[in-house]
């Protein structure tokens, strides 16, 4: 009987784990007063995890590093929550500018104010602590309707949900010193074995 409480107790804390951890924008219905300005801090492959989408309207993630498009991905209808998508190599100070393309209004909106055609706020972004299923990284949500494009907005920037991170890129000479070690490492075992085999 305690053995299956422990196993209960055990299960329950694994699950509570690997949960979704929930992130909310705290003002519904409103536009966000903040707008954000997203720049590579490292060397390494931005790697966006899908969170979650509560649209109707079917729409896609895309990325502008430096004003080059990156293309789109991860669908906010066919995407799974953590569901990953590899953008490619950015660099330190390199400018991010995400977006969504919304297929059925035929709108795309960027999470930098000052290229939206409407010129409203369509992102909100905080820090995310790592779950069961994605990373620590920078959370961010869209909105996809406007007021002034599709006649009314929810505000609630919960339509393409997705959480981004930079993996660091060794440099070549921590490469080089990495492959050093395993020769190393390869011809000490070779040496300790040789010397078994002599004295035997």
């Amino acid at each position: 009987m305690i053995k299956t409480c422990v196993a209960t107790a055990m299960l329950l804390l694994v699950l509570a784990t690997a949960a979704k951890a929930d992130v909310v924008y705290p003002n519904p219905g409103t536009e966000n007063p903040t707008t954000y300005t997203f720049t590579s801090t490292s060397n390494g492959s931005l790697v966006a995890y899908f969170y979650g989408s509560g649209a109707s309207f079917s729409e896609s993630l895309g990325l502008l590093v430096n004003g080059q498009d990156r293309g789109a991905a991860l669908d906010n209808h066919s995407s799974t929550y953590g569901q990953a998508h590899d953008f490619g190599n950015v660099s330190v100070g390199d400018t991010l500018v995400f977006y969504i393309d919304v297929k059925t209004t035929g709108y795309t909106y960027y999470s930098d104010i000052k290229m939206n055609s409407d010129g409203v706020n369509h992102v909100y972004s905080t820090a995310f602590k790592r779950d069961g299923n994605i990373p620590a990284g920078t959370y961010v949500g869209f909105e996809d309707l406007s007021l002034h494009q599709t006649g009314w907005s929810d505000n609630n920037y919960t339509d393409e949900q997705f959480v981004f991170t930079i993996t660091a890129v060794p440099e070549p000479s921590t490469w080089a010193m990495m492959i050093l070690g395993f020769s190393g490492v390869s011809f000490l075992t070779y040496r300790r074995r040789n010397s078994a085999m002599r004295v035997a």
